[in-house]
């Protein structure tokens, strides 16, 4: 299986299972929003049993999270304790500075991150739009707030890429009540971190090989 291949095949395999926790939550409540998935997960994860199963199958690595930033709503996305893959966590609903804060701060203790993501939606021309401006912002309140690694990552074809999996995913846009909103920014942080990933991956192959010569 070639490694474009295998991409598009791994992630196809994350956002269906985006897709059945949604389907999941709405079937055993249908008044259950996402916020409440984002305070309580469904399947909350095992760090100790995760960790020891990563550990007989290789070198464990720190963790990354990536954000996909918006005005409401942050979509949030972890790298997989090998730090080959990129997997779905929630999506943040924004109430204020402070309590979002406070939720993310959360999420880098839980999963011993020491490196952010943030995507950054620059115009196509290269030039910044106001949601980068945005997006900039909150990557220096990660810094200043917790004193990780924050690196900005050009963004500009992820949403509409993130679309265009869901439709091959086959999850319509009104399939739901109010459309794909709930699952889009976690499929978005999922595409700009496993991005970030294979990026980082080829250079350090590139290195590699330069140091060999």
């Amino acid at each position: 299986m070639s490694g474009a291949v295998s991409a598009t095949w791994l992630l196809m395999r994350i956002i269906r299972t985006i897709l059945r926790c949604e389907s999941w939550v709405r079937v055993w409540d249908a008044t259950v929003t996402l916020k409440t998935v984002a305070t309580e997960p469904i399947q909350p994860e095992r760090p100790d049993e995760e960790a020891e199963t990563s550990k007989r199958e290789g070198a464990l690595v720190p963790r990354i999270v990536a954000f996909d930033v918006g005005g409401r709503r942050i979509g949030l996305a972890v790298s997989d304790p090998l730090g080959y893959t990129a997997q779905p966590l929630f999506t943040l609903h924004r109430t204020g500075r402070r309590a979002d804060l406070k939720s993310v701060g959360r999420v880098l203790r839980k999963h011993g991150v020491t490196e952010a993501v943030v995507g950054n939606p620059l115009y196509m021309s290269g030039d910044q739009s106001p949601q980068a401006a945005k997006a900039q912002a909150f990557a220096e309140e990660l810094r200043a707030e917790f004193g990780i690694t924050v690196h900005l990552w050009d963004e500009r074809l992820t949403t509409t890429q993130a679309h265009r999996y869901l439709d091959d995913a086959g999850h319509a846009a009104g399939d739901y009540k109010g459309g794909r909103k709930g699952i889009i920014d976690q499929v978005a942080a999922v595409l700009i971190l496993q991005s970030f990933l294979e990026a980082r991956a080829n250079e350090r192959g590139r290195s590699e090989e330069r140091g060999t010569e």
